[in-house]
């Protein structure tokens, strides 16, 4: 699977502290070895019918979209960020 981030993501990742980059380094190789792990919790979001999350930690979670042969990274955040993906 190929994982691409917008470079909002980008941004967002680099304003996250370093404990948060690094949970969200360590649940995107889960994702990648099993994108059906129970820990990230990966659903659909409400009301935006292509685009969905996955926990990093209780607080923070990283919205994407699928796309054949892979994933497209969206943002990372609090769960303010779930109101605009």
């Amino acid at each position: 699977m190929r994982l691409l981030r917008t470079e909002r993501f980008k941004k967002d990742f680099q304003r996250r502290p370093t404990e948060i980059q690094e949970r969200t380094i360590n649940a995107l190789e889960r994702f990648v070895t099993d994108s059906r792990h129970p820990a990230l919790q990966v659903k659909k979001m409400e009301g935006a019918p292509d685009i969905w999350e996955l926990r990093v930690s209780d607080n923070y979670r990283v919205s994407f979209q699928r796309f054949q042969g892979g994933v497209l990274l969206r943002r990372i955040g609090t769960h303010n960020i779930l109101r605009r993906p």
